[in-house]
């Protein structure tokens, strides 16, 4: 696209692409210590709690980060702020590799404990990319399109950890424990060259580089694009938080994308320690759940288009509350599998629903929006491991099946919570009613 001598870089395709694979070489972080939490438990001699902590540490700079830097999409479009949070985490994993090929496996023990916490804190930015990338994309494609273009992005993204937890051991198994960190070392630094190319901001910020807002915006809607900032960084972020309905919306997300992340982590732990299975059918199990809660995301926004946010939320977490309670009560593996797939679908599924509503419930802070609700409701990813964790040091192995009771008490604040948003737009007679298709 050119208008006066003015080349637009990019498109919705190829900075959906860039965009995409950022996010997914970014999140891959979330996977850092869950697949080998046990190795760290034989060298160190964690604790069930103390390895929640770990497996949920690089959750919680990446859910903090997520609020400032998705709102500063409204102010710069989002390539800046994605690149800074990329290489954020690559010097983070690279201060792990260097560490465990300097310590491991004869001098890493319980001193070192800190430091893997604040490495893994630093690593955990790369996931922040989500937020920024929800926004950039949200620029980039007209309204009716959205629902189906963020549910690719974050599918396809989310897959990440799945992959990880399913390559990470298997490198570690042939090759050593620092050098699978090595690898995840390579795959970052391509991920930032494949962003650099392609993940560009959207007409109208490109535009305002050159020219005042008002006629970058003429020039953009000349382009196609719909959706328009209307403040800088903490506008967005105060507009968005006025707006009571961002509210329900972190909680929604906490429950589905933060409780996701924190599963991913814990599972391994979990297959293993419980049904004692190996740790290769706990790595396939793991990446089961991971993997499907990705990519059904991607279906559940074609869906979420198609029959309203509000109703596939709660077919969604109707199906999350089965999933939550077999896994509490079984006993057997292959029952407690089914519940698991059943929550990864389930949370796969809201996940995509959350954010067909988040552009429509705040238009003018989209940025500001996405920062709050990808940020903290990806803090239960970092919440949940301990408590996990804390069932087991309190109950012993019985412990980790009933911390799963955790996912039931969300799942239900999380039906309340639509059902609250709903009830609202049938009093006020708003144009987003129940019924609507988006």
């Amino acid at each position: 696209m050119a208008q006066n001598g003015i080349m637009i870089q990019g498109s919705p395709r190829s900075v959906l692409a860039g965009s995409t694979i950022g996010f997914f070489i970014g999140a891959g972080s979330v996977s850092l210590y869950g697949p080998t939490a046990h190795i760290f438990v034989q060298a160190m001699h964690l604790s069930p709690t103390q390895i929640g902590w770990l497996v949920g540490m690089p959750m919680l700079t990446g859910a903090l980060l997520r609020i400032p830097f998705g709102a500063s999409v409204d102010h710069n479009g989002g390539r800046t702020p994605f690149l800074i949070l990329l290489i954020a985490s690559l010097v983070g994993i690279a201060g792990l590799y260097w560490m465990l090929l300097t310590l491991y496996p004869n001098h890493l023990d319980a001193r070192y404990y800190p430091y893997l916490l604040l490495l893994g804190a630093l690593a955990g930015s790369g996931i922040a990319t989500f937020s920024v990338g929800i926004g950039q994309v949200s620029y980039w494609y007209p309204k009716k399109r959205q629902g189906a273009a963020l549910a690719v992005f974050g599918g396809l993204g989310d897959s990440s950890p799945g992959f990880v937890a399913l390559i990470l051991p298997s490198v570690i198994l042939l090759t050593g424990l620092w050098s699978g960190y090595l690898f995840s070392l390579a795959m970052i630094i391509l991920g930032i060259l494949l962003y650099f190319l392609w993940g560009h901001n959207a007409p109208f910020f490109q535009y305002a580089h050159r020219m005042e807002k008002r006629e970058a915006m003429v020039r953009a809607k000349a382009d196609g694009e719909e959706l328009f900032p209307t403040g800088g960084v903490w506008h967005s972020l105060r507009l968005s938080a006025r707006h009571w309905r961002t509210w329900p919306l972190v909680g929604l997300y906490f429950t589905n994308f933060g409780g996701f992340l924190a599963l991913t982590v814990w599972l391994p732990t979990f297959w293993e320690s419980y049904y004692h299975t190996s740790t290769m059918t706990a790595v396939i199990l793991t990446a089961t759940f991971s993997l499907l809660a990705a990519f059904i995301r991607v279906w559940g926004g074609v869906l979420s288009d198609r029959k309203g946010g509000e109703k596939v939320a709660i077919i969604s977490l109707i199906i999350l509350l089965i999933g939550a309670v077999i896994m509490t009560l079984s006993q057997t593996l292959w029952l407690t599998v089914i519940g698991e797939i059943l929550v990864g679908a389930g949370m796969g599924i809201n996940n995509a629903a959350v954010f067909k509503l988040v552009p429509h419930y705040v238009p003018d802070a989209v940025g500001g929006a996405s920062g709050w609700v990808g940020g903290l409701g990806c803090l239960g990813g970092f919440a949940v491991p301990p408590l996990l964790g804390g069932f087991v040091d309190r109950f012993g192995v019985q412990g980790y099946s009933l911390g799963y009771s955790v996912y039931i008490g969300l799942a239900i604040v999380s039906l309340l919570l639509v059902w609250i948003l709903i009830k609202t737009q049938e009093q006020i007679g708003e144009g987003h009613s129940f019924s609507s298709k988006r």
